[in-house]
């Protein structure tokens, strides 16, 4: 076992809550009740903080996420014109800012190709912060989030110093550590424009003091090369997870994401990262009809490797929920996804990803 996977850290802190009886979905382990994990502590990470009530990636949101109980913020880091990062979910800022609805940078939206894929919109690396801090944060998914667009243009683009700023204030007032769980957006483009990602990561977190054993910090990336550089170059401190998608490949790769989760390839993982962050359905995958089917091996499989395990992304709408968890004909309205949440937590994950971190914080304490 690699020395660097010592340094993993999981702490977190059950909210009492009453018992949920009936609820759970049918593919839960048959030996597994409500209350039977006493001792096993799992972590509620807020998905872009709270952006199941608050536009995401926005202070408002993170802060949200915090004082409901979320044991780390989540922040997508991509990088400005002169280098500073910030929190978006993707470089390309149409859908999550009101930049379309500033004439002076009407010019700017081009096509680019991000990882293989064109894409027209706006760029975050073809704006300084000054210019950026002009903008405000709009909801991504309106259609189904449309509550959050009450909060539209209110909010800054925050950079990661912020965040880290107002994770110290937080610490204070709350009385408890509340973590940060950095992603590295598209680290091979960015690096392919000069604009490289790592290094004012990294001087980031150790100007804060937060790369060293015991921070409550994590790395995550799409691309296993950005986490092995993370590791081997850079020689960070804090705990790596390798981000996989049901599907594809990491960009520039020649291994698929499957092939990275066989037991050989979490063993050769786990030489350089310290847990996993895979799509929910690589858990528990969905069947022909939409409901959840039978768990699969790879929570057993990562933790014989010595790798812990935190799926992405719960969400409380119908349209996001497996079949059988929906409630009513609408999309956006909320189906059972406290059921959903309890489910998967009995598979023995180590967290999760919720937009909903009330949702996740009472799951974990039913589970």
């Amino acid at each position: 076992m690699a020395d660097r996977r010592q340094v993993l850290r999981f702490g977190a802190v059950a909210a009492a809550a009453p018992a949920l009886g009936g609820a759970v979905a049918s593919p839960a382990l048959a030996h597994d009740k409500p209350g039977s994990h006493p001792a096993r502590q799992t972590l509620v990470v807020g998905h872009r903080g709270a952006s199941g009530y608050r536009p995401e990636h926005t202070l408002a949101s993170y802060e949200l996420a915090a004082r409901m109980g979320a044991d780390y913020m989540e922040p997508d880091l991509v990088s400005t014109k002169d280098g500073v990062l910030v929190c978006r979910h993707e470089p390309e800022i149409g859908g999550t800012t009101d930049v379309a609805s500033h004439p002076e940078f009407a010019a700017r939206k081009r096509t680019v190709v991000l990882d293989g894929v064109s894409v027209t919109g706006w760029w975050t690396q073809d704006f300084t912060l000054a210019e950026l801090k002009t903008l405000r944060a709009t909801e991504r998914i309106p259609g189904t989030r449309q509550h959050n667009t009450l909060f539209d243009g209110l909010f800054e683009v925050p950079t990661f110093q912020e965040v880290l700023d107002l994770r110290k204030r937080l610490v204070k007032e709350l009385g408890r550590d509340i973590g940060v769980f950095p992603e590295t957006k598209h680290p091979s483009f960015f690096r392919s424009i000069g604009l490289e990602l790592e290094t004012p990561l990294v001087k980031i977190l150790r100007r804060n003091g937060l790369d060293r054993r015991g921070a409550k910090v994590f790395i995550q990336s799409f691309e296993a090369k950005n986490l092995k550089t993370l590791a081997d170059h850079y020689r960070v401190e804090v705990p790596l997870v390798f981000l996989t998608s049901a599907s594809g490949t990491p960009f520039g790769d020649t291994r698929t994401y499957a092939d990275y989760l066989t037991p050989a390839g979490l063993e050769e993982l786990s030489e350089y990262a310290d847990g996993l962050g895979p799509d929910k359905s690589q858990i528990i995958p969905r069947t022909a009809d939409g409901t959840l089917g039978t768990p699969t091996s790879l929570v057993r499989d990562a933790h014989r490797a010595g790798l812990k395990v935190i799926p992405y992304t719960f969400r409380a709408e119908n349209t996001f929920l497996p079949a059988e968890l929906r409630t009513g004909t609408d999309p956006a309205a909320y189906g059972k996804a406290i059921a959903e949440q309890i489910t998967f937590l009995r598979t023995g994950i180590d967290g999760l990803f919720t937009d909903q971190t009330d949702i996740g914080v009472l799951a974990r304490s039913l589970a």
